[in-house]
């Protein structure tokens, strides 16, 4: 199995969770593991440690808010061979409205037409973060002070350019937050993103790229570059 992106989810073998719980020595935690493979829930691909071996996955749970809002997690690593399934994370358009729980007022509507005019300009919307784990687990992750957490995926500088615009004009009405994925897998906050172009010009702006082993400041006209030879990979095909 190659190297997954972050975010992407996990299902666990049977031998993986028994693993992890007899390794794992706090016994809250160990309760968590448990309901987790009870459940059959997945845990979520995130950055991979520096001491990682190259049969290895660093993946995470992230648990409901506490009473004071703390989110604890749990960092796990797993062995390629314990992984039994994996999928990218969800898309926006695959979340019915009797999946999400309960949302905070007002979020439903602007979520829809996000998703509706996003779809019309043929650009993917995935979610992570706590909308994500609300869905999977129907626990209750969200409060009216949560993110929005969006996966934004442009398919050539137009798109990027149209996405930003939507993500920009919908952030007013709803929490939203996320990434700019490329379509080499390095990801890009696209707040950062529209930050650092409205106050630098192209050649010399630098935003943050995270990628699955590392994060590193890179050119913005690096990426626009990947998208513009993304685009001419589409036009010979």
């Amino acid at each position: 199995m190659p190297l997954l992106p972050r975010h992407h989810l996990l299902w666990l073998t049977e031998a993986a969770w028994t693993r992890l719980q007899a390794q794992c020595q706090d016994s809250r935690e160990q309760q968590v593991l448990a309901r987790w493979q009870q459940m059959r829930w997945p845990v979520v691909v995130r950055r991979a440690d520096a001491d990682a071996a190259p049969d290895e996955l660093c993946a995470g749970i992230a648990l409901p808010p506490d009473a004071q809002g703390n989110k604890p997690r749990l960092a796990l690593r797993v062995q390629l061979a314990e992984v039994a399934g994996s999928r990218a994370p969800y898309g926006l358009r695959d979340m019915a409205a009797a999946r999400l729980g309960d949302l905070p007022q007002g979020w439903q509507t602007g979520m829809e037409e996000l998703q509706q005019q996003m779809q019309a300009a043929g650009i993917a919307l995935a979610v992570f973060g706590s909308l994500s784990w609300q869905v999977i687990t129907a626990q209750k992750y969200l409060r009216s002070t949560s993110d929005i957490d969006l996966l934004f995926v442009p398919a050539s500088v137009a798109q990027l350019a149209q996405g930003l615009s939507l993500m920009t004009r919908y952030a007013g009405v709803l929490p939203l937050d996320g990434e700019i994925v490329f379509p080499d897998g390095a990801a890009v906050s696209w707040k950062e993103w529209q930050q650092v172009t409205a106050r630098e010009p192209d050649d010399t702006a630098r935003v943050l790229v995270k990628r699955p082993t590392t994060v590193a400041l890179e050119a913005v006209a690096q990426r626009l570059a990947v998208l513009a030879a993304r685009e001419g990979q589409a036009c010979v095909g």
